[in-house]
């Protein structure tokens, strides 16, 4: 009796897999909006009572594959080392993610993960949810700042919205020449050119002249 609580989240896990799965072969394959929910449902054996327990909105059955992300720079800056600063952390941590070609950098030339990436930055109802997604990590970012760098909270948030959006613009960046027909280790010189100088400037500050 003691497993079954690990059993039904084991089981819940596999459904929510299941239907994300589904639901992004069918978006890639036809188009976001070309795809109602309906349609998800059917193709993943599920009622559309069921596949909207586990996604409220249509955007979150591909936002899913991100959801971890959301908090990440905010995990990195909590479980830093002691004495390394916040930055350096999440510099060292970009420069890492880079090297195993993690998806989350858009340095990944698998097809799926190329094409995911593209249905995202193409389709508006996603790019809007992106929107969400980048003020998430905004958010949990900067309390992890206050938390553990005891910094002033308007400092703490415009420090947060200036190293996600370097990170997205990266990423993006490395998305679109994926998409170009680049590989990631064809890229991959450039792409940590681009970081270097991204980390630089945060770490800088923007000099214009």
């Amino acid at each position: 009796m003691s497993d079954q609580p690990g059993l039904r989240e084991r089981k819940k896990q596999r459904t929510r897999e299941t239907i994300s799965s589904t639901a992004i072969s069918l978006f890639l394959e036809t188009g976001f909006d070309q795809v109602s929910v309906a349609e998800v449902a059917e193709a993943a054996e599920v009622s559309k009572r069921t596949l909207f327990a586990y996604f409220p909105r249509k955007e979150d059955l591909v936002m899913h594959r991100l959801a971890d992300h959301e908090t990440e720079s905010a995990r990195v800056v909590r479980e830093r080392p002691a004495r390394q600063a916040p930055l350096t952390a999440l510099r060292n941590h970009f420069a890492a993610g880079l090297g195993d070609r993690d998806p989350i950098t858009g340095l990944n030339d698998r097809p799926e993960i190329v094409a995911l990436a593209q249905m995202v930055l193409t389709t508006p109802a996603l790019t809007v949810r992106m929107l969400r997604f980048n003020a998430g990590a905004e958010a949990a970012l900067a309390d992890a700042l206050r938390a553990t760098a005891w910094v002033d909270p308007v400092v703490a948030r415009l420090v947060s919205a200036q190293i996600v959006a370097v990170r997205y613009t990266l990423s993006v960046d490395n998305s679109t020449a994926m998409a170009g027909g680049l590989s990631a280790d064809e890229r991959y010189p450039a792409a940590v050119a681009a970081a270097d100088q991204g980390f630089d400037m945060l770490r800088d500050g923007v000099k214009l002249g």
